[in-house]
């Protein structure tokens, strides 16, 4: 619970620290949040907490809805560390692997498919594994337990639902 409480602190921070944002709810491992200003509402966890690794940047997984764009249910992975360019990002399911588009430090679904498959398997999977490679050539993984996951994500879209 506090790793989920910092996730969320660190990301609302980064977004944007002079604006208020505000909890729609904690679920487990998942909390879920409304940033009316932009509008946008997203559903956020951190990962397991990897032991003996050295890391750049808090990582953490999103699943953001802006309803004056018209994007629900948006899938974006910070990472630990920065990539190198070209590098390959996985989000491993049990079911299912998908390959990602990255950024220096960011991972998100090339198309609609693909975000629309990893958003199904965040519902009934127990766990995901986020697989990269850093800029100094070392892989590392990140682990977030889905406990939780589909309650914020629908938070979430409920929070920005167009009235």
């Amino acid at each position: 619970m506090k790793r989920l409480i910092a996730a969320c602190a660190l990301a609302l921070a980064l977004a944007a620290p002079a604006i208020a944002r505000e909890s729609l709810g904690i679920f487990a491992n998942w909390g879920a949040f409304r940033d009316p200003a932009v509008p946008r509402c997203y559903a956020i966890a951190m990962p397991e907490k990897a032991t003996g690794r050295t890391q750049e940047f808090q990582p953490y997984f999103t699943v953001g809805y802006w309803p004056g764009r018209n994007i629900r249910g948006a899938v974006h992975i910070r990472l630990a560390r920065r990539l190198s360019p070209g590098s390959k990002v996985i989000v491993s399911f049990p079911e299912a692997n998908f390959a990602l588009q990255t950024g220096q430090a960011d991972a998100w679904p090339a198309d609609q498919t693909v975000n629309a498959g990893i958003l199904a398997q965040m519902r009934s999977a127990r766990q995901v594994i986020v697989i990269a490679r850093s800029a100094d050539g070392r892989s590392f993984r990140d682990r977030f337990m889905l406990d939780g996951a589909g309650s914020a994500m629908d938070a979430a879209a409920l929070g920005c639902a167009k009235r």
